[in-house]
């Protein structure tokens, strides 16, 4: 009997994670039979900075996860964040093909290939492509465009962007490690489906993942994807606050943070104020784009933390003060009421994509198929370049 197996793989700039899921017959959600993490060395910030330790922090993960579930790991989907993780909006047009105007799926491809066409692509690959709006003749059109009638065809589209560099650095990486990407999704994108429902995303919603060194903001809103952020701190910054505000070993800073250690000889007052001080800077990031996208103060369902950095003390409190709107920490129903460490909100983006490749939805056709094609012959040279 074929087995549904579904594996994800989120090499971060702290922790490389991989999930292996099985989808049973009857059952909406996978079942987790594999989990792999290692500390994740040779990454700065999302990035790729040194392949060698990359590769043996995945390895390391993969054969965890292949020990546990029983099963060689060949295929996965791929998350990828960071800082050169950026979204852009375009606007295109197109003259309607048939003689007669009417609209056919291939005007609507053609309108959103010129607005790709109009993007400065300069050491940037397209990942994602969302429709935002069209106008037919002037007018804006709600709903399907095939088979309306007319001449001109206009449309405003949202496009995910990531470093050209750094995306062959990463697929190389998995390469050496023997696995196929069936996909690569950008987090945020794959995060919303398992942390955001419906009914947030069209009333406007903002997801905020606090990684290790980044911070993502990605806002949604009429069910869409309106714009992602990403700022350069997270909570390892938090980590060094403490650990020079008291004094003490990273090693120890780090248990501080998360609060599993209780101690008299740190004032508990003290080291909310460092924690916080750093958050500022968080919300102070997110604030200051929310106000560029014309959206500060005016998403009706809030912020919905994500991340390791969502465990803080005091977040959601603080932000509410802050910005000024909702605050609540993501959760997921993926394993009813189970409990189980993969609850921790640091292993949402893996999980995550189990679900994103079993629904495929939401993503262009062919992104991913274009990006094989264009850096086929670069990886193959970068992995000469590596082998011993």
């Amino acid at each position: 009997m074929i087995r549904n197996i579904s594996v994800g793989i989120d090499i971060g700039s702290s922790t490389t994670r991989v999930v292996v899921g099985e989808f049973l017959k009857g059952e909406k959600n996978p079942k987790i039979i594999g989990v792999g993490e290692a500390n994740a060395i040779g990454l700065r910030r999302g990035y790729v900075v040194d392949p060698n330790s990359a590769l043996a922090s995945l390895r390391h993960a993969l054969n965890m996860a292949e020990k546990s579930a029983g099963v060689k790991i060949k295929r996965a989907y791929v998350a990828i964040s960071g800082m050169s993780l950026r979204s852009e909006s375009m606007t295109g047009s197109a003259v309607v093909s048939k003689a007669n105007g009417e609209v056919t799926n291939l005007d609507v491809n053609k309108v959103l290939e010129d607005c790709e066409d109009n993007l400065r692509l300069t050491n940037k690959k397209v990942i994602h492509v969302y429709p935002v709006s069209f106008k037919l003749d002037g007018k804006e059109v709600l709903g399907r465009l095939e088979g309306m009638r007319g001449t001109k065809l206009e449309a405003k589209a949202l496009f995910v962007t990531y470093s050209v560099q750094h995306l062959e650095d990463l697929l190389g990486v998995i390469a050496r490690a023997g696995v196929e990407p069936l996909d690569v999704i950008a987090a945020p994108i794959s995060l919303s489906n398992i942390v955001l429902g419906d009914k947030q995303k069209i009333v406007g919603v903002g997801l905020v993942d606090i990684g290790a060194e980044t911070t993502t903001l990605s806002v949604f809103e009429n069910g869409s994807l309106v714009a992602i952020h990403t700022c350069g701190i997270g909570s390892n910054d938090v980590t060094n606050d403490i650990a020079l505000g008291f004094r003490i070993p990273l090693e120890k800073a780090e248990m501080l943070k998360l609060g599993n250690m209780i101690d008299e000889e740190f004032p508990k007052k003290k080291l909310d104020e460092i924690i916080e001080a750093r958050l500022y800077d968080i919300f102070e990031s997110i604030e200051n784009y929310l106000k560029k996208i014309k959206r500060a103060e005016l998403l009706p369902a809030g912020l919905v933390f994500v991340g390791g950095g969502a465990n803080l003390s005091g977040l959601t409190e603080l932000s509410k003060t802050v910005l000024k709107l909702p605050s609540a920490i993501g959760n997921t129903e993926l394993f009813g009421t189970s409990k189980t460490k993969l609850r921790d909100p640091a292993w949402f983006t893996v999980l995550s994509l189990l679900i994103s490749g079993r629904d495929g939805g939401g993503y262009s056709d062919n992104s991913f198929g274009n990006i094989l094609q264009d850096l086929k012959n670069l990886i193959k040279a970068g992995l000469k370049q590596l082998m011993p």
